[in-house]
């Protein structure tokens, strides 16, 4: 009767002490090295596996780090932004603060937002001017922020400068209200704002700009 190799396999993985019992075998056991064309013990080819196993573990360990280290300093800076807007106490400097440290901050060439709905003395602030039909209509429908080509959007024209990529993020008192503003983020560089990218942490900042902004808006 023959064996084949699924038999050899199952019959080894059942009986883990053979090589116990026939510990000579192992030290006749010749495999081909992946570092090269020479034959290696079973003993040389198994520490060679585990270096390798080293390596890759060592290489994800980096990689974590360097995502935590990115992490922290975003972190950084959003708490910083946040801090500049809790330190505005001008409201009708407020708008303008939430656009420069922003891109202060986050090291961002164009940034722009507008808000309507709100109360009478503060409806000469450039952040106040009237915006078309289609923009409450395109905020309220943002449930999560938009990211990707200016595909000629009128928000686009705040900038004041041509962008090839946007970020939009709906600026709303809490997640079931209506939009009372919109943020928007612009790059000349077509790859800064993609469509593949996440939106979270964009989300966080139209949290944090929503709140700070609440208080310009007129009473219902």
């Amino acid at each position: 009767m023959e064996l084949s190799e699924n038999d050899l396999a199952a019959y080894l993985a059942a009986h883990p002490d053979f090589f116990e019992r026939h510990a000579e075998l192992l030290a006749s056991v010749q495999l081909l090295s992946p570092h090269g064309n020479r034959a290696v013990s079973l003993q040389e080819r198994q520490i060679e596996m585990l270096r390798d196993k080293m390596r890759a573990l060592e290489h994800r360990l980096a990689d974590l780090m360097r995502n935590a280290a990115d992490n922290e300093a975003i972190s950084g800076r959003l708490l910083a932004w946040a801090r500049a807007l809790l330190l505005q106490t001008d409201a009708i400097a407020l708008p303008r603060t939430v656009v420069d440290a922003l891109c202060s901050g986050f090291d961002l060439p164009q940034a722009a937002l507008r808000v309507w709905g709100v109360r009478s003395e503060y409806a000469a602030l450039p952040e106040a001017a009237p915006v078309g039909e289609d923009i409450p209509v395109l905020a309220n429908s943002l449930s999560q922020p938009y990211c990707g080509a200016n595909a000629g959007f009128e928000a686009a024209r705040w900038l004041g400068a041509p962008a090839q990529s946007l970020a939009m993020v709906a600026l709303r008192a809490d997640g079931r209200s209506p939009a009372f503003g919109l943020l928007v983020l612009g790059s000349p560089q077509a790859e800064r704002f993609t469509a593949d990218m996440g939106t979270e942490f964009l989300a966080r900042l139209g949290e944090v700009a929503s709140a700070a902004l609440l208080r310009l808006l007129a009473p219902h």
